[in-house]
């Protein structure tokens, strides 16, 4: 079993002093375990937890009392997963979703207890997947992958650089991620912001897993344009900048993209008027990729990224906390419900950087411990809750 060093993250630039994307943004040598989450953030994690100290053994607790850290699970690989809209048909889409989160559950169970059996259960579950799954069709397909495929680069980390034991098809395992992944979502996505901002989640944690330096400076290149095009900035201008592909080159077809707002104000997401859902979706893997590219030695919290990423946290987490919506903003009614996404980003911006950030720490602070969206987004209290990693 291989062994990488941490390396230091470089220091964060003061947000007032924006930075343009990088040509280049891989490491030279890249971090393991190294997507999302950290080996030092997984020590302490460890080290609360086993300490009995809040929030970390009630996060710790919620995540093992969950359906996902049941060893006694029998993963569910499908050939072909088929995910129509909202995943109707849904034929393997719940299976490989929920599959890949259980791993990633059991990765961590490992981590905290060291009891082997997590971590064979983890192995078993992406044995499974790998020696079945050869594709994904139907109009969900590349969100579908999305998803997964941000899920199965975190389990797997944990597994290959800090099991002692043997996992004897991973190879394999990175063969799937590289031929059956990949290929879909380092494309990206014109569709609504949050796919493409999934998709590259995904493609940069595969991009490391894999330690493939050209796909994850492709994936970085789409994530820094289609995060400028999501988040607002009043420095943007009268409209929201956006993806050259798109085509979108009049207000009116912005306004029609942003789902039909035309006041645009620092903070709001090309999604919020359409439901904060979807909105949390994109917002948790801004934090993602730019929580990986930090362990991988570039902070992007410095820049623009961290700056839009402050601004939506702060934007959504106001309305989600109940203050009146004005009649200017989605004609004065929205559709809440953001979701567990707070945790990583709210860590990074206040609590490394001490930027006070009242209305999405009060509701961080207020859903911990933050569960699962049983999607992509799992136990991040336990992972990034207040921890200085």
């Amino acid at each position: 079993m291989r062994r990488i060093p941490l390396l230091a993250a470089a220091g964060a630039l003061l947000l007032g002093a924006l930075t343009a994307p990088a040509a280049h943004s891989a490491p030279t040598t890249f971090v393991h375990p190294g997507v999302t989450v950290s080996k030092a953030q997984l020590d302490f994690a460890r080290t609360e937890v086993l300490a009995g100290a809040q929030p970390w053994k009630a996060a710790y607790d919620q995540m093992m009392a969950s359906k996902y850290a049941d060893l006694n699970r029998t993963p569910t690989p499908w050939a072909t997963v088929e995910c129509g809209s909202y995943s109707n048909p849904n034929y393997g889409c719940t299976d490989e979703r929920e599959d890949a989160i259980a791993a990633y559950t059991d990765a961590l169970a490992w981590y905290v207890t060291k009891d082997a059996r997590y971590a064979q259960k983890a192995i078993q579950i992406m044995d499974a997947w790998s020696v079945t799954i050869t594709g994904h069709t139907n109009s969900n397909a590349p969100l579908q992958t999305g998803w997964a495929g941000s899920t199965w680069p975190k389990a797997a980390e944990i597994i290959r650089y800090t099991y002692t034991g043997t996992w004897a098809n991973e190879a394999r395992f990175a063969t799937m991620l590289r031929d059956v992944y990949l290929p879909t979502v380092i494309k990206g996505s014109n569709s609504n912001g949050n796919w493409e901002l999934t998709m590259m989640e995904a493609a940069v944690g595969i991009s490391v897993f894999l330690e493939d330096r050209a796909s994850y400076d492709t994936a970085m290149a789409k994530f820094r344009t289609r995060t400028a095009a999501y988040v607002y900035l009043a420095s943007d201008g009268s409209v929201p900048k956006t993806v050259p592909s798109q085509n979108l080159d009049t207000t009116a077809k912005i306004v029609s993209y942003w789902q039909g707002q035309s006041t645009f104000v620092t903070g709001l997401t090309q999604e919020t008027c359409r439901d904060f859902t979807h909105t949390g979706y994109g917002i948790s893997s801004i934090s993602h990729v730019a929580e990986t590219s930090r362990i991988q030695g570039e902070d992007l919290y410095g820049t623009d990224v961290g700056e839009r990423l402050r601004q939506a946290l702060g934007f959504q987490s106001k309305y989600q906390l109940g203050t009146a919506v004005p009649g200017w903003l989605c004609g004065g009614s929205l559709n809440l419900g953001l979701g567990p996404v707070t945790e990583v980003g709210y860590n990074a911006l206040h609590n490394r950087l001490g930027i006070a950030m009242t209305n999405t720490q009060t509701l961080t602070l207020g859903n911990r411990p933050a569960g699962t969206n049983n999607l992509f987004v799992a136990w991040e209290t336990l992972t990034h809750g207040d921890n200085p990693n």
